[in-house]
């Protein structure tokens, strides 16, 4: 998600869009209708920077996520961007960077702890959480491991298992991570993003995750594994929309993004974010252009403000259950499992069962794991296993 800058290339909306986008609204919402959190992620350098996007956007969103590594090393900074953004009527989902204690003494950065434990009086319900960390699920699987990197001591490759290493992953959070341990003995909800592993970033304690869609994967997939994740293990997940393309203009169309907003409002999501990163030369906010704001404001109106639009209207009627602790990335057929391991005599047949799954239900589907603190028995009309044979004629 952090790629190098370049040139922006501001598009114009095309007829068609601009006819999918001419809807009757409603501008309020009923009383009972659930709150979602609607907004843009902030990476930027600056807080002229951050008011300038929290002013363009802040009629038809209600969080802003302030995910900027140089401001989370400036007390200042951070609490005029955070203070303004509540002012101007936003929710807030804060990263402060790393929180290990003793790390935050050497770079005398301990003022993150104190803002830690008392943001809720400086701001009060308006902060929803803390960012902590990126991606975890995804660069486990994608990095590299050698033996020297995770083995306990005195083991060997030969001893890992799927559950051995499941057991470090989530181990590693909850037990070892000092500035995760430190978040979560906070008041505040602990957030992350992720492309992978959604179900294990749960098990190590994280409150929120939220899937990123808009990567080449399967949109229905991230979402059936993030909402079922979350449905059984009894969190809250969300959606953040990112890069399509490696290179500008790294975001897909306005039209497409909202497309994927409904998807996720639709399916249930709580939090629905457009990541706003890199900055780009010619473009003072990020990489949003106009007609991603524009997508923004439509689906704020036509979709959240609505009153005859039901969040999570689409339910998930089946699961497909893997086998506990596979903790395979299921972007392809032949994409690793846990980062040890390629594809093993399981994946193919998984990988078959859950395209003819996601083609038959689409959103309607969750994916989850085999795991008997988490029974999926009662919890869904349909349930297929991993190693089961479907004809659906």
């Amino acid at each position: 998600m952090k790629k190098a800058l370049a040139v922006a290339l501001v598009l114009l909306l095309s007829v068609s869009a601009i006819a999918f986008f001419a809807q009757t609204y409603s501008t309020s919402a009923p009383e009972n209708k659930e709150q979602c959190y609607v907004g843009v992620a902030f990476c930027g350098n600056t807080t002229a920077e951050a008011k300038l996007l929290i002013d363009r956007a802040k009629t038809y969103t209600n969080l802003f996520v302030l995910q900027s590594g140089p401001i989370s090393e400036n007390e200042t900074a951070t609490n005029e961007i955070c203070d303004y953004a509540v002012n101007s009527g936003l929710s807030i989902v804060v990263y402060f960077g790393d929180l290990t204690p003793r790390i935050l003494q050497e770079k005398n950065l301990l003022w993150r702890l104190s803002r830690l434990n008392n943001a809720q009086e400086r701001w009060g319900e308006k902060v929803l959480g803390v960012y902590l960390y990126d991606e975890p699920g995804g660069i486990y699987i994608d990095y590299n491991w050698t033996e020297d990197d995770i083995l306990p001591r005195n083991a060997t490759y030969a001893d890992l298992t799927y559950d051995s290493i499941a057991n470090l992953y989530t181990s590693g959070f909850k037990e070892f991570d000092r500035g995760f341990i430190t978040a979560k003995n906070s008041t505040l909800d602990v957030f992350v993003s992720d492309y992978a592993l959604y179900w294990f970033d749960y098990l190590a304690g994280y409150d929120v995750v939220l899937a990123q869609i808009g990567w080449n994967h399967t949109m229905e997939q991230d979402i059936a594994m993030v909402r079922g994740a979350a449905h059984l293990q009894n969190k809250t997940w969300g959606a953040i929309i990112t890069w399509k393309y490696g290179q500008p203009p790294f975001l897909d169309t306005g039209e497409n993004i909202y497309h994927q907003m409904q998807s996720a409002y639709d399916a249930g999501a709580k939090y629905i974010v457009i990541f706003n990163y890199p900055t780009i030369d010619g473009n003072d906010y990020g990489v949003m252009t106009d007609e991603h704001f524009e997508a923004l404001e439509q689906f704020w109106h036509n979709v959240v403000k609505n009153p005859h639009v039901t969040q999570g209207s689409i339910e998930a009627e089946a699961v497909l259950v893997l086998p506990k602790n596979y903790g395979w990335g299921m972007r392809h057929p032949e994409d690793r499992i846990w980062g040890w391991w390629g594809p093993d005599e399981k994946s193919p047949q998984i990988w078959a069962l859950s395209r003819e799954l996601l083609s038959r239900y689409g959103l309607q589907l969750d994916i989850v794991y085999d795991d008997p603190a988490f029974p999926v028995e009662g919890k869904y009309q349909q349930i297929y296993y991993w190693n089961q044979t479907v004809n659906f004629g």
